[in-house]
């Protein structure tokens, strides 16, 4: 009797065998995949219209032809008290910070610091800016999906000073 296995602990061993030894079915393939090189799509530096201070902006995916894509994305780098002006988007934005600190803030919230690690995720329409702190960098993966009619966002006011510095 000692020698006994449980009934549970076999059952669960021949589920995961079976799955294991089941042959895998590969999907249809619709399209093929598409490789950006890192560094194939040039540098930009974040127009002063729509960012105080620097930031450079290197383009990860930014279809020429947006109809039909679904996303672009782009890794921004802010330097010190660089900031995007205020901004939505259509289908939201979906935000991840690689490097150093910063500062997001949705309209009528105060605003939140941001570090490395830390994903943000802004709903659709939301009014919100982003960028590094006064005393530190920040870089971060921008993702927005595009709307039917081919924008991923609605540029507004630069962000004042006294927002900017405020508490």
């Amino acid at each position: 009797m000692k020698h006994l296995i449980p009934l549970t602990f076999l059952y669960c061993s021949s589920a995961i065998f079976s799955v294991a030894a089941a042959p895998q079915q590969q999907p249809k393939v619709a399209a093929e995949m598409e490789i950006i090189p890192a560094g194939s799509q040039a540098v930009i530096v974040g127009p002063e219209k729509i960012f105080t201070g620097k930031a450079m902006i290197d383009p990860l995916y930014l279809p020429t032809d947006p109809k039909g894509k679904e996303i672009s994305a782009a890794s921004v780098t802010f330097e010190p008290c660089a900031r995007s002006a205020w901004h939505t988007h259509p289908k939201g934005q979906l935000l991840i910070v690689t490097a150093g600190k910063g500062w997001v803030q949705q309209q009528g919230q105060a605003k939140q610091t941001i570090n490395a690690g830390d994903v943000i995720w802004t709903p659709p329409g939301v009014m919100h800016w982003h960028g590094a702190t006064d005393k530190t960098s920040m870089t971060h993966i921008a993702v927005q999906p595009y709307s039917a009619d081919g924008k991923n966002v609605v540029w507004l006011e630069k962000v004042a000073d006294s927002t900017y510095f405020g508490k």
